[in-house]
């Protein structure tokens, strides 16, 4: 599966080489970083770009994805996708993408510079200093040797937090809600839960995105259940650590001091905190360097030129259904469930009943990951459930979560053929696929004699048995002005048959009553 991409606009200030890696590979790039400071601008000129690139001052709101009637995919230069309406864009199919290691390195090591500061007072001391003072004794540090660090949060930050602290000979402890005990073993840091960790810390520093589950995380009662004196550092995101509750703690001498690089608001509406003679406050710089902003700005381009020629979706957030969807073996069992989808709900087929989706062959394996999202988007787009959202991928999952619809995927290996078989309130269809086409071979067990190609304009019927079907519906249809390219018909099933007629164009109105043979017809574009 690839996306399309002309045009890219990018509205925050990153390094040239993104601009050139987009333009080598024959994408038009506008970069107007003031535009977005003027929101009705903003709104009409974005309806004009397949994709959009920001950092972190641009905000990627519900009514921009609104208005960004053409847009495919939004890409971060950076970590987290905070400034990103990623529900909005996930309704309107919209890829959003990020860069996950590109800040790694130089968010770690602000981190650790932080922890090295705060150790030694040393901003305090390099002020005394520049106000012409000299005062040794007002700044008895502490010796980082020896002391535990508790890393809440052990992914790629995390992990090299962890390896560079462990260098000043601190013990690492720390705990992640994704990553084992056994992977953070490799990286001599011990897993343990939050309620084990608090009262171990000498230092806390957090590593995890900000979702309801983390913010305020470090809160008044954690800092209770700390050692008197422990020191905290935020590098990650403004509202994981209570900024009311560690002023608090602070000035109770319960929190001996904190290193903060990030900001419930940014700017702060109160600089009391930021202050504070025992924070260390920087304004957002974990990832301001100049090597991590060539780094991320490089790695965004890439990923968009990667999703254009189809071989990549590092970096995407909310497409998980496309993530085995790319390779162009993979791209006509996409194709065949989103056919199938659209034959149920042209058999009334009733989504909200439930969806089970069957898979037999070796090479369908991984297919589960992806075709409950491409029978979605077939299902979903005739039944007019999405509104006016597009339906693909990314957006038929969500959209099918949002109306309770459930989808069972199960799958079995044999050596046979490859078939993909969809039940839906008591209406299933079987395909499979051939010379990259998705084919329809049986319709509530009825089967085809030879099984149908679904492409291009059909008409798809139900009739009453008779050896004469299809000269009497293909006369009939002639009769009418439509012209008929092809024609594929099931065996008798109960006295009943069902048909495809392949056309070269929609038929004229009024053709379902094309035979008193026929009982119901509905058109069809794959």
């Amino acid at each position: 599966m690839v996306l399309e991409l002309k045009k890219v606009f990018i509205s925050d200030e990153v390094d040239p080489r993104c601009v050139e890696v987009l333009k080598e590979s024959g994408i038009e790039v506008v970069k107007d970083t003031k535009l977005r400071t003027d929101k009705e601008k903003f709104l009409a000129e974005i309806s004009k770009y397949d994709g959009l690139i920001v950092r972190s001052a641009t905000k990627v709101t519900a009514d921009v994805i609104n208005a960004a009637t053409n847009l495919k995919i939004i890409g971060r230069a950076g970590t987290g996708v905070d400034n990103i309406d990623c529900e909005a864009a996930t309704k309107r199919g919209i890829i959003v993408m990020n860069t996950p290691g590109g800040n790694t390195l130089s968010a770690a090591e602000h981190t650790c510079a932080l922890m090295c500061c705060l150790s030694r007072d040393i901003p305090n001391a390099v002020a005394t200093m520049r106000a012409g003072t000299w005062d040794r004794k007002s700044f008895m540090g502490s010796e980082l040797y020896g002391k535990t660090l508790a890393i809440i949060g052990l992914g790629r930050i995390g992990k090299e937090v962890a390896l560079r602290m462990q260098s000043f000979g601190m013990t690492t402890i720390g705990y992640d809600p994704i990553i084992p005990g056994s992977v953070s073993s490799q990286f001599n840091t011990e897993w343990m839960e939050l309620e084990q960790i608090w009262p171990k810390a000498d230092y806390i520093t957090v590593h995890t995105p900000l979702i309801p589950q983390t913010r305020n995380l470090i809160n008044e009662g954690v800092f209770a259940k700390c050692k008197k004196g422990v020191k905290v550092v935020n590098c990650a995101r403004g509202g994981i650590i209570d900024e009311a509750a560690l002023l608090k703690a602070l000035d109770a001498g319960q929190c001996g001091g904190a290193g903060l690089d990030v900001y419930v608001n940014e700017p702060p509406d109160d600089y009391t905190l930021a202050k504070h003679p025992k924070v260390i406050a920087t304004p957002h710089l974990g990832a301001s360097t100049v090597e991590a902003q060539k780094r991320v700005a490089v790695e965004i381009a890439e990923q968009f030129v990667d999703v254009m020629h189809g071989r990549s979706l590092f970096g995407a957030i909310n497409a998980q259904a496309m993530h085995n969807a790319l390779s162009a073996d993979t791209q006509p069992w996409v194709d065949l469930g989103r056919c199938l989808g659209t034959i149920l709900a042209s058999l009334g087929a009733n989504p909200k009943k439930g969806i089970s989706i069957s898979s037999v062959g070796a090479g369908l394996k991984d297919a589960g990951s992806y075709l409950g999202a491409s029978v979605l988007s077939g299902l979903l787009s005739v039944e007019g459930g999405a509104g006016d959202a597009a339906l693909n991928l990314v957006s038929a999952p969500a959209v099918a979560k949002q109306q309770g619809i459930q989808v069972e995927s199960k799958y079995e290996s044999t050596k046979g053929s490859q078939l993909v078989s969809v039940s839906a309130d008591g209406r299933t269809v079987t395909g499979t696929t051939s010379g990259g086409q998705p084919l329809l071979i049986s319709i509530n067990g009825a089967q085809f004699s030879t099984p149908a190609v679904l492409s291009g304009s059909v008409l798809l019927f139900q009739a009453k048995s008779d050896p004469k079907l299809v000269s009497t519906v293909a006369g009939a249809l002639s009769d009418n002005g439509a012209s008929v390219t092809g024609f594929s018909v099931t065996v008798d099933s109960k006295g009943s048959q069902w048909g495809i007629v392949y056309l070269p164009s929609p038929p004229p109105n009024g053709l379902f009553n094309i035979s008193k043979t026929v009982q119901s017809a509905v058109e069809l574009e794959f």
